[in-house]
């Protein structure tokens, strides 16, 4: 069997999980998956994945391997990709991660525009709110919502700032009145996204200074969009970023509150690799959010 499919089969089944979702994707037989990666442990001696009737998981060879496969197909295909003059159409696929919320309403529409556009492309989006490894995930773009750190050989480039939006519902308000000043919101219903860093105060503005405002979290909940549903239902009062929200802010659902004491926005960030930012494929893409997502990241205004 030739090596480089073979490698490539082992990675998609490490990403997917699945020797039949593989072989679906592919187009080969569950039993041809299997061969490739047997051919692939014969021919290194060493076993790649622990497979049981139920599940199967990585050995710790088999995680270094994956990441080794996940290098060299990469440069195959950004030699393949460099090849190509600036005047044709780019192609390949590149792997793009993002926040779970930043990735459903801003990301994912953008990005369905780019690929009617460029229709040789294809795109691998991963949503995850959890921190990622660019190298170790095999991440050619990633969005980064908050201060960046440690860039190391990563090319940051900016993008519209990720506003947050405090609002309830008309029933919630209609039973519960409506706030006038942020001090109130330790007499209100408050739901809260569940995070090691979050706690039992929000951050907003008034006239240029931070004021950090206590609030009564009855819920947490580690999704956006189940906050969004919960505050829909009247359950409560929300902080959740505006492409969240924009929709049901313009059709009027929910009501935005303390205009005067907006919450602080985040940065954004574009993140690609130092050695890779010029391939055709990814110039491209990076520059269409950039062009994008130049003002806002909102897709509905609601303003």
């Amino acid at each position: 069997m030739n090596k480089l499919d073979s490698m490539a089969v082992f990675a998609r089944v490490v990403e997917r999980g699945s020797f039949s979702a593989v072989a679906e994707e592919m187009r080969l037989s569950g039993t041809m998956i299997g061969l490739h990666i047997k051919a692939l442990e014969e021919h290194l001696g060493v076993r790649l994945l622990n497979r049981t009737t139920r599940r199967q998981s990585l050995t710790d060879f088999g995680h270094e391997y994956y990441q080794n496969c996940r290098r060299i197909l990469a440069d195959i295909e950004d030699a393949e990709s460099a090849a190509l003059t600036l005047h044709q159409s780019p192609r390949g696929k590149l792997r793009v991660a993002c926040p779970v919320s930043f990735g459903a309403h801003a990301l994912s529409p953008a990005s369905s525009k780019f690929l009617i556009t460029w229709p040789d492309m294809k795109l691998d989006l991963v949503l995850s709110d959890k921190a990622m490894d660019m190298a170790e995930e095999g991440i050619d773009v990633m969005i980064k919502v908050g201060e960046l750190e440690h860039v190391n050989s990563l090319v940051a480039r900016p993008l519209a700032p990720y506003r947050s939006v405090i609002c309830a519902s008309p029933a919630y308000i209609k039973e519960a009145g409506q706030p006038v000043t942020p001090d109130e919101l330790t007499h209100h219903r408050c739901l809260g996204f569940a995070h090691p860093i979050a706690g039992s105060e929000w951050t907003l503005q008034r006239k240029g200074k931070l004021i950090q405002i206590p609030v009564n979290i009855i819920m947490s909940v580690n999704s956006g969009e189940a906050l969004r549903n919960a505050a829909l239902n009247g359950l409560g009062i929300i902080m959740q970023p505006e492409i969240l929200l924009a929709e049901d802010l313009r059709k009027g659902k929910l009501i935005p509150l303390f205009s005067d004491y907006p919450p602080v926005a985040k940065p954004v960030h574009i993140l690609t690799f130092a050695d890779r930012q010029q391939l055709p494929k990814i110039r491209l893409y990076v520059d269409f959010l950039i062009q994008h997502f130049k003002e806002t990241l909102c897709w509905t205004s609601w303003v």
